[in-house]
């Protein structure tokens, strides 16, 4: 027979992983579809999609998970970082496979200039959701500022390829250029 004392952590480590596996079954045929379209789409309706998919990537499927989510994207917008941060701490605490709580503390790490806090939120995102080009763009971002400008361009490289209109990502490519060839125009 188990134990109880064996049996809790397995029960909530259950808890905790289905409903994130859950929530990730649940997005997916919708998200699927966005980015499908977002491929071929031009640069007003792409703008379009990404709101969507925006959306669809905050929305955790529950109310309380959903208003820490507001609150740190509130704070982080008024720029109180690491209240922003406690949020969306508390949120991951709660939601684990949530990739966007994950996402949004990167970037409030990155504006503490903590970026090696921010690479591993980045990459948790990433873990969660693959598709995530804001999430790897941050990391471009990161790696540009680092002055590692061949990993940073691959890396807006790959945001281009699910998002081919993605304004920032070209802009960026565009500076990186010379850097990248050794050419200035």
């Amino acid at each position: 027979m188990v134990s109880k004392q064996i049996l809790k952590p397995i029960v909530t480590a259950f808890a905790i992983a289905v409903p994130g596996a859950l929530f990730a079954q649940a997005q997916g045929g919708a998200t699927d579809d966005l980015l499908q379209r977002l491929q071929d789409a031009d640069p007003v309706d792409a703008k379009k999609i990404e709101r969507e998919l925006d959306l669809a990537w905050r929305r955790s499927g529950s109310a309380s998970m959903d208003l820490l989510m507001t609150r740190g994207s509130d704070a982080l917008e008024a720029g109180d970082v690491d209240k922003a941060i406690g949020h969306f701490s508390a949120l991951i605490d709660h939601a684990p496979g949530f990739a966007e709580a994950w996402h949004r503390r990167a970037q409030a790490f990155y504006r503490q200039e903590e970026f090696g806090l921010a690479v591993a939120d980045l990459g948790q995102t990433l873990t969660l959701n693959p598709n995530h080009f804001n999430a790897i763009y941050g990391l471009g971002v990161i790696f540009e500022s680092l002055d590692k400008p061949d990993e940073a361009f691959e890396l807006y490289s790959r945001v281009l390829e699910m998002y081919p209109t993605h304004e920032r990502a070209i802009e960026a490519q565009e500076r990186l250029q010379g850097k990248i060839t050794g050419q200035t125009l």
